[in-house]
């Protein structure tokens, strides 16, 4: 990735974690770099696309689980806890930012982030799929996707809110 890129989405973490999400603006990060926001506008063209870099990060760390030796051999339950903890693990950093960005999408006037929020959960899906190794096609993928997703969905909104050491009662979930 693009080095100023990587310094656009980490100063707007930064930011986030100092202020808050909603108070993140992108004039905001071009003065902490030292740029102009025409140059944050050629990586990221709206504030929403920076939060989507950031769950691109985590899709990367989720897509480098099956790197891991014996991969292929563990049962497909512990592929699957494994894939959907390396995206976990990857926004676990920022978790309250994360919940915040989140809550920024459900704001009724962004139903345009929302319908965006859907394809993100799909795609989503579809790289856990392909990490787990999944090898359903048909009717059993549409079902297994569709068991999927509800589950991705409800260990993701689970953590967002599991204090616990570790995420210990994520994992247990």
């Amino acid at each position: 990735m693009d080095e100023l890129r990587e310094r656009i989405l980490d100063t707007a973490l930064a930011l986030g974690e100092r202020q808050g999400w909603d108070a993140v603006h992108l004039h905001d990060i071009a003065r902490e770099l030292g740029i102009e926001v025409a140059d944050i506008r050629r990586h990221f063209d709206q504030k929403d696309a920076i939060a989507e870099a950031w769950f691109d990060r985590a899709d990367a760390a989720l897509l480098a689980a099956p790197q891991a030796p014996g991969w292929r051999e563990l049962p497909v339950r512990e592929r699957l806890h494994r894939a959907i903890f390396a995206w976990l693990d990857a926004l676990a950093p920022h978790r309250r930012l994360t919940a915040q960005m989140l809550r920024y999408k459900l704001q009724p006037e962004h139903l345009h982030l929302q319908a965006l929020g859907l394809t993100r959960i799909s795609r989503t899906v579809q790289w856990i799929r392909e990490a787990a190794l999944l090898p359903a096609v048909g009717w059993r993928r549409e079902l297994e996707e569709a068991a999927l997703t509800a589950m991705y969905v409800t260990t993701f909104a689970f953590w967002l809110n599991d204090d616990s050491p570790g995420a210990e009662r994520t994992h247990a979930l």
